[in-house]
């Protein structure tokens, strides 16, 4: 997989990793053991799942191939949104509207969840409260108001739309025209919540095992799980490591693409400098089809994310580059520099809803073997999972336990594969978004 060298260097200079203080870790797999499930990722949809797993009863054990919240987990924008990547009205249009309100229903009790569990497990993952979408001109300011007041009128969410005289009082920047604010929506410190997750799933049972990454899966009744020095078998089986899969679960790997997005954050800056930038602390997206990203931290710095590859290289001179275009939001922090930077690889679909399923079975062996429905796998999240993944563990759990009506609303969800096959599915996608970033422009 030619991203995943890019992607270890992207792990360096993370402010994430430099605020947090990792434990000892977990052991790796050095035996065979037996349970009833088999979760195949330590990110927050396996811990997620894991843990409600153990509270279902269910012997459960994690393999992670390198350290739990190693993936876009521990190193994501720390935004947490209500809803999807894809509009609601890509739900509408395969499901229907009951179907579609019940999935944005279940996007909001994602974002209960993370304050049930930071609760129950005492996590502390510096949450702040608040999200603003905003538009950086008259059209785009045009959609988002019609988003707002379908949000409202059909799925009764209500956002404060804000005008442009009133933006001032939100958002200290001459780009943006005008937007919507959302008080349930929020942000924090991903790679704290992750292994807060992991320290909860320990308590509570789970078997973790990391730097045990899976080499071979056998399907069947009993599925068997083989890694470098151990095996694993299991009832039921849950992939939730979406890009880190390719290889091991091809029947998945056309559906998705692995693109690369890159975060930075400043040095610390004045309080009161960094207060007049976003008076409520809250998160901030721009409503481009390839967006800007940004959020305040505690200690009064801007984590400021945007640009995006499709071709899995990592831009040249990125820091810079990314200070740039921090400046053009913020020419208050023109002369700041940029102290960490750092990046990784999520996991988009084609029409970049999520893609939660049952594996099938392909080639000659589906005709003459069995299917089994006990691999379940969740993905596509398409840089939209930090609140999600959480939910998604939930439905998989349910599922596994008899339950999987909630599951199966997502799993109806068709998703098509991308164009080009193995060699020009890349360019294909690097094309495709050339267009978008045009459009964005105009």
């Amino acid at each position: 997989m030619s991203f995943l060298s890019a992607d270890s260097d992207l792990t360096r200079h993370s402010y994430y990793a430099a605020t947090v203080q990792r434990t000892a870790g977990f052991p790796m797999l050095s035996s065979s053991l037996d349970c009833d499930v088999a979760v195949v990722g330590g990110g927050l949809a396996g811990l997620s799942a894991a843990i409600e797993l153990a509270d279902r009863g269910y012997r459960v054990a994690l393999l992670e191939a390198r350290e739990v919240g190693w993936g876009a987990s521990g190193r994501n924008g720390g935004q947490a949104i209500a809803g999807l990547a894809c509009e609601q009205t890509v739900i509408e249009d395969q499901l229907g509207l009951d179907a579609s309100r019940q999935v944005w229903a279940m996007t909001l009790e994602a974002l209960d969840l993370i304050h049930q569990r930071c609760k129950r497990f005492s996590i502390d993952c510096d949450w702040q409260s608040g999200y603003l979408s905003l538009a950086v001109n008259a059209r785009k300011a045009r959609e988002l108001h019609d988003w707002h007041v379908l949000m409202r009128e059909r799925y009764d969410h209500d956002t404060t739309w804000i005008t442009p005289a009133e933006l001032p009082q939100w958002i200290a920047s001459p780009r943006f025209h005008s937007g919507a604010h959302d008080a349930r929506s929020g942000h924090l410190h991903p790679l704290k919540y992750s292994l807060g997750l992991a320290r909860a799933a320990a308590s509570v049972g789970v078997q973790l095992f990391e730097r045990s990454p899976v080499t071979s899966i056998t399907p069947g009744p009993t599925v068997r799980l083989t890694t470098p020095q151990g095996e694993v078998r299991a009832k039921h089986v849950l992939l939730a490591g979406n890009v880190y899969l390719q290889g091991l679960a091809p029947q998945l790997e056309r559906r998705i693409m692995p693109v690369g997005t890159y975060i930075v954050a400043s040095k610390p800056v004045d309080p009161d400098l960094a207060r007049s930038l976003i008076p409520s602390r809250a998160a901030v997206c721009d409503t481009n089809f390839v967006l800007d990203y940004f959020r305040p931290t505690p200690d009064h710095r801007m984590l400021y994310g945007g640009r995006v590859s499709y071709s899995t290289s990592t831009p040249v001179n990125l820091a810079a580059s990314m200070q740039r275009r921090m400046a053009r939001s913020f020419p208050q922090l023109k002369d700041t520099a940029v102290e960490f930077s750092w990046g990784g690889f999520v996991d988009i679909s084609m029409n970049r809803a999520p893609d939660f399923g049952r594996l099938p079975t392909e080639g000659a062996a589906a005709a003459s073997k069995p299917h089994h429905d006990n691999i379940y796998y969740l993905q596509g999240f398409s840089g939209h999972g930090l609140a999600l993944t959480g939910l998604a563990g939930k439905l998989v759990a349910e599922a596994i336990d008899g339950h999987a009506a909630r599951f199966d609303t997502f799993a109806k969800l068709r998703h098509r594969t991308f164009p080009g096959g193995p060699l020009l599915r890349t360019p294909a996608l690097v094309m495709g978004m050339a267009y978008y970033r045009l459009r964005d422009m105009l």
